[in-house]
Parts: structure tokens; C-alpha cells; sequence
């Protein structure tokens, strides 16, 4: 875990000192396991006004895996009805699966949620959300997205 620790630390103490995204706030970074994000999105957007959690989960593969990301389902949150967002928090996004790169950091990936939410035209589930949501594994670091959608 030396490299992960080293690069979360870093990367926390920079969040800390104003390179969170604009609409991000940190709810939660007591250890280098587990941070909580409130996020938002900005301007003119189906989800204008509203608020979510995002949990980010690391593991010693870090950065060179991704962490584990879902919108936060408990607590009187909820997850956002987004057609890439399933209903238990999940996110089908593909730099979360195959096109990550250890390059990408915890701000870019807030910044690449808040884009896929605010190209949102309307507020929907993924079509096979019911499918998924029977068979979902607890993290979705174990699910099988197919990344089909190139225009979020």
C-alpha cells in the first residue's frame, strides 16, 4: 500500500488546498480508504439544485487500478436518475473500468461525473436498471459494463 499512500495523500493534500472541483465538497477523508464527496452539478442541467454523494474506495492497486466509485444510497441520499446510473449507485463509466489510466486522479474523475451528469437531457434510469439490479454484485469493480455510449 506505500505507493497508493503516497499518491492519496498527496492527492488529498492538494483537494484540501483548492483543487477540488468547482460544486465538489469533501464530506468525509479520514483515512486513505475511504473519502466522501458531495457533488453537484453546474449551470443549467436536469439535476440544477441537487446534491449527491459519491464514495471513493481505494485499494493497495492504487492509482494503478481505479478505485471503487458509487453515488452514496443511504443516509437521505440518493442516487441521481441518470441513464448511466443505476439505481443502487452504481456508474457504468468507462474510465472506471478499461479506459483508466493511472494518470487520472480523484478531481478528474469528479470532473468526468459532473460532465456525464450534466449532459443528462432528462432524468432516467439505464434501461436494464430492474436486470442489474437483481444480479448486482455489492461493488461494481465486479460487474461487466459494456461501455457502448460514447456521446456522455
Amino acid at each position: 500500500m506505500r505507493i497508493a499512500s503516497k499518491r492519496l495523500a498527496k492527492e488529498l493534500s492538494d483537494l484540501r488546498s483548492g483543487a477540488l472541483p468547482t460544486g465538489c465538497t469533501i464530506l468525509q477523508a479520514d483515512d486513505l480508504q475511504t473519502w466522501i464527496f458531495q457533488i453537484e452539478t453546474l449551470g443549467e442541467t436536469v439535476f440544477k439544485g441537487e446534491r449527491f454523494a459519491l464514495r471513493f474506495r481505494f485499494d493497495d492497486q492504487y492509482p494503478i487500478e481505479s478505485p471503487e466509485v458509487v453515488f452514496v444510497v443511504s443516509d437521505g441520499w440518493k442516487a441521481p436518475e441518470a441513464s448511466h446510473v443505476y439505481s443502487n449507485g452504481h456508474l457504468c463509466l468507462s474510465i472506471l473500468g478499461d479506459e483508466w489510466s493511472p494518470v487520472m486522479s480523484v478531481s478528474s474523475v469528479l470532473l468526468s461525473i459532473q460532465s456525464m451528469l450534466a449532459s443528462q437531457k432528462q432524468k432516467e434510469r439505464p434501461p436494464d436498471n430492474d436486470r442489474y439490479m437483481k444480479h448486482a454484485p455489492l461493488s461494481p469493480k465486479d460487474s461487466r459494463f459494456v461501455y457502448h455510449d460514447d456521446t456522455i
